[in-house]
């Protein structure tokens, strides 16, 4: 879900997303970092997941702004003990400064573009498959 579904309604989306938790259902918040940002849901509502922006991760080098808030970011969901995840991960150099800020998760064509679903179960398979020979050797 997006910040700006979390303004609306209030009250009643706090009770439908415990409801949901309760389910076993994990809540990230998407497109953390733009629109509406405010720390005060981080406390209020329940959720396990923050998705940075891929505005924050698209001039991501070492030495860039939105490296600064990248990191601010993962910083505070260790903080409350949420998964990270970057968005918009497109080459290794990205990559490598986000695992240098110790974000749990990263998605992006960097890893695979949008695919069927057929097709994700094969790249996935292919990909267990080649993250084990890597470890054999």
């Amino acid at each position: 879900m997006t910040e700006s579904i979390l303004i609306d309604r209030t009250d009643e989306t706090i009770a439908v997303l415990h409801d949901l938790r309760r389910l076993g259902i994990r809540l990230a918040i998407d497109d953390f970092g733009t629109g509406f940002s405010s720390l005060s849901y981080l406390h209020r509502f329940p959720v396990d997941i923050l998705k940075i922006d891929r505005s924050f991760v698209d001039n991501l080098t070492y030495e860039s702004p939105e490296t600064t808030l990248a990191g601010s970011i993962v910083r505070i969901g260790q903080g409350l003990r949420l998964t990270t995840v970057a968005e918009g991960i497109e080459d290794a150099a990205q990559l490598e400064v986000l695992r240098q800020l110790h974000c749990d998760l990263g998605q992006g064509y960097h890893f695979a573009r949008p695919l069927p679903a057929t097709e994700f179960e094969a790249f996935v398979l292919y990909s267990v498959e080649a993250a084990r020979q890597r470890r054999s050797t």
